[in-house]
């Protein structure tokens, strides 16, 4: 097999060849973009699902759909600590920009420009003694209007927000479409940018108004939301991203290989659904690996048995080592008791993946600690995108076989 034509992409946010089990998503979206260009009500969208389900993949393919449909787009990534003022603004004057070329009055862009460089430019004080924003926060956006005054610039961000979202609405109204905002990680958002966040999708859904936001983050995104505004579960219409199920698990791996003349043996595709558990990006690893060990077509399972400890040590250092050495000693700890007790949880609820949610109670036991004393630990994990509470009481990885890859590792 030659490898220069090995068409699997096991890459962070990298489209696959063939993105495969996501058609009800797309089919969603396109619906979703004709009701809003229509004046019809609908809702922004939320995505969650674990690491490696496709998240960002999907999310770029939505942005393409919007794009296809006229509307303007920006996309951000959302980071711990950082404000969202600054993303965002970046984002709004992207999308703008792509509409900018089809309004008739340049001077309504210009009067919106003004708006956004108020908005950007103007920060609440963030430490004591009125402190000013943090260095990486201030920006300078590339617009040679200047910027206006007593529009988007109180310095609160759930009124600036609400009036600039409001303004960028109205020039995709003028254009007769609309604007869409991607916003990946989004459970990493401070409270104070997500509750503006909901205030500003509020508003505007209540106007009718042509501008959307599609999120992405872990599954304890909606509850971030909710948190922060009790209507947030009625604002958002949420779609869990699941793993593959078995038909397009092997759509995934056999319809590149037939645009490259390659077949695969049923036996193959039956070994590489088991170890790779129908996750995508698993799914390309496996596949990759795989391609590059065939000696020829079809594929086989021997072939997949001599290329999947490739595959494995290429996982266990990018995917799950990388994750596991941000994690200081008392963290490791609590998560190899996690990974004994979600085994034990997995075999009893028949999970084929073992990687099931267990009650933090049950973790401080078998550490013979507190849970009170724990709670650091779990905090930092949550934060670091590595565990996630779905339910009050319970934690669960981030990471699809994260509790496998621990089970191996030496304590």
């Amino acid at each position: 097999m030659d490898p220069v034509r090995n068409p699997y992409a096991p890459g962070a946010g990298q489209r696959p060849p063939e993105l495969a089990g996501r058609g009800r998503e797309l089919d969603v979206f396109d619906v979703v973009l004709e009701r809003v260009a229509r004046g019809r009500p609908e809702r922004s969208l939320m995505l969650t699902g674990l690491r490696g389900v496709g998240k960002t993949v999907l999310l770029n393919t939505l942005r393409s759909q919007a794009i296809n449909h006229l509307w303007g787009t920006g996309k951000i990534e959302a980071r711990p600590d950082q404000s969202l003022r600054r993303p965002i603004a970046a984002a709004l004057h992207m999308a703008v920009r792509e509409l900018a070329p089809r309004h008739r009055a340049p001077d309504r862009i210009d009067a919106f420009l003004g708006v956004l460089k108020a908005f950007a430019q103007r920060s609440a004080p963030t430490g004591r003694g009125g402190a000013g924003p943090k260095l990486r926060d201030r920006w300078q956006p590339g617009i040679d209007v200047p910027a206006s005054s007593g529009r988007a610039d109180s310095g609160d961000i759930e009124i600036d927000l609400v009036e600039l979202l409001s303004d960028a609405a109205a020039v995709a109204t003028d254009v007769g479409t609309g604007i869409a905002i991607f916003i990946d990680e989004m459970q990493d958002l401070g409270a104070e940018d997500v509750s503006a966040l909901c205030a500003a999708c509020h508003e505007l859904s209540q106007l009718g108004a042509p501008l959307i936001v599609v999120g992405a983050g872990l599954p304890h995104l909606p509850a971030v939301l909710s948190a922060a505004k009790s209507y947030s579960e009625r604002l958002f219409r949420y779609q869990r991203i699941d793993r593959l199920d078995r038909i397009a698990a092997d759509q995934a791996l056999c319809a590149p290989a037939e645009r490259e003349e390659v077949e695969y043996e049923q036996k193959a595709l039956d070994l590489l659904y088991e170890k790779s558990g129908g996750y995508p990006y698993f799914v390309q690893a496996y596949g990759k690996a795989t391609w590059d060990h065939a000696p020829r077509s079809p594929i086989t399972a021997a072939d997949v048995r001599v290329a999947a400890p490739e595959a494995e040590a290429e996982l266990a250092v990018g995917f799950f080592g990388s994750r596991f050495e941000r994690a200081t000693p008392a963290e490791r700890e609590y998560m190899r008791a996690m990974a004994t007790l979600s085994l034990v949880a997995g075999e009893e609820s028949g999970r084929d993946d073992m990687d099931a949610a267990v009650p933090t109670a049950e973790i401080a036991r078998a550490l013979g600690r507190r849970p009170a004393s724990l709670s650091p630990a779990r905090d930092a994990l949550i934060k670091k995108g590595l565990i996630y509470s779905g339910e009050r009481g319970t934690v669960a990885f981030t990471v699809p076989h994260f509790g496998r890859y621990l089970r191996t590792q030496p304590a």
